[in-house]
């Protein structure tokens, strides 16, 4: 019998971490817009998360960081000369455009890609689709990396098919709009992907054509397309998964995270015979509370030994409605047995919590044999990071640094470092 596990893949943070607050309706990022930024610490802290994934014994991968600043990106803007002529020019003459092109918002897996298992997909492989990220200018120019890196980790035409991008005019925001429910999981899932309608306080970033075309390329013939409270974006979710998770046969979610609960609960049951829906209540935690401490931006696993448990962040034990929810609802006798706190604030104070950081990807031990070694991680790849991370990363990152040429070449020498250490893997 074929074994499968679920293996996610974290997007290391990369360099040029900083708090630009370049995305409207993610309260947290705006909120910190300015501030000081630590970006060995924020990659420390994302690798510590990482390494308590392993240390439940779940599987575990990295995305590199992708190359900041972004050089051809602003040269379609007509910019011209040496790398470090592009880069000075469009700081003087388009500082907006500069920082758009320094982000490192790449680190946030969730939105890296769509990603079906191979037991859901018309040719039984597992399919990619990058998200086009076009709402935001500063991760519009990401797809690309996103997608080499996509064909470089999972190039095994056997056991998987990577698509290119849905067209930038339709929003796809990627796996962070993306549920799952299948028990046991490797068995044909329900896929679900979820929108939101135009016309709140806040851009609507993922579209209902996306979503369409996902399902279409990826061969899913019975996705559930399901719509975005408005009022939760309004509060800030400006993506699914900062109001609902699901895993296995559970959806564990807020009472405001959906526009139809009434019908999508429906059409779940209908499909789902055991299915355990875990809602929480406005009355127990206001939706604003939920969106600060990201308690549904969680990562929802099973454990080797069956147990199931959630890695929420560190804020969610600091929120004292949260707090109280999770010490009276988890527990040996419920379907969620634990509850694991991670310290990943520098991410957090940009807008992304635990489940932002990390891709799923469920994957058959053959076709896990063939995703490229050096892209999953072990305790010794981990200390290897950690080493290379501490010598190179800076340590903080100011709004004036951004402008400092030294800065720019610093960013670029941590990730060529990165790189050739790869290489021998």
């Amino acid at each position: 019998m074929t074994s499968f596990r679920e293996v996610n893949f974290d997007g290391l943070i990369g360099p040029s971490h900083n708090f630009a607050g370049l995305s409207p309706g993610n309260l947290a990022a705006t909120m910190h817009a300015g501030e000081t930024a630590y970006p060995r610490r924020a990659a420390l802290q994302g690798l510590a998360k990482m390494r308590t994934m392993l240390g439940l014994g779940l599987g575990q991968g990295f995305f590199l960081p992708q190359e900041r600043p972004d050089v051809a990106w602003l040269r379609r803007f007509g910019f011209s000369g040496t790398d470090a002529q592009v880069c000075a020019a469009a700081w003087r003459e388009e500082p907006l455009l500069f920082v758009q092109a320094i982000s490192a918002s790449a680190m946030w897996a969730a939105n890296a890609a769509t990603v079906s298992p191979a037991s859901d997909t018309a040719d039984g492989r597992v399919h990619f689709t990058p998200a086009n990220l076009s709402t935001m200018a500063h991760r519009s120019h990401e797809w690309q990396g996103t997608l080499a890196q996509l064909r470089h980790i999972f190039g095994d035409g056997r056991f998987f098919a990577v698509h290119g991008p849905v067209p930038a005019r339709f929003g796809d925001e990627g796996a962070a709009n993306f549920m799952r429910l299948a028990a046991p999981v490797n068995g044909p899932g329900i896929e679900i992907m979820v929108y939101g309608a135009p016309g709140g306080p806040f851009p609507a970033r993922q579209s209902a054509e996306a979503c369409r075309a996902i399902f279409r390329a990826h061969g899913i013939e019975d996705g559930l397309v399901v719509q975005q409270s408005p009022e939760a974006i309004a509060a800030g979710a400006f993506h699914n998964d900062v109001v609902a998770v699901a895993h296995e046969n559970i959806l564990f979610a807020h009472e405001q995270a959906f526009a139809d609960k009434a019908a999508f609960h429906a059409a779940l049951e209908a499909r789902c015979a055991d299915l355990v829906i875990i809602e929480v209540p406005a009355s127990d935690v206001p939706l604003e509370d939920a969106i600060a401490s990201y308690l549904f931006n969680s990562q929802l696993v099973t454990l080797p030994d069956g147990s199931r448990a959630l890695v929420v962040p560190m804020e969610c034990a600091e929120t004292p409605s949260v707090k109280g929810w999770l010490d009276a609802n988890i527990g040996s006798n419920g379907p969620i047995h634990a509850v694991h706190f991670v310290n990943v604030r520098e991410s957090m104070h940009n807008g992304g919590g635990p489940a932002c950081l990390r891709l799923r990807v469920l994957l058959s031990a053959e076709a896990e044999r063939a995703v490229h070694p050096a892209h999953l991680l072990d305790a010794r790849a981990a200390d290897r990071l950690e080493a290379l991370i501490s010598a190179h990363w800076p340590e903080a990152l100011t709004p004036a640094d951004i402008a400092l040429p030294e800065s720019w070449e610093a960013m670029q020498a941590a990730r060529r470092a990165l790189v050739a250490m790869l290489e021998g893997v």
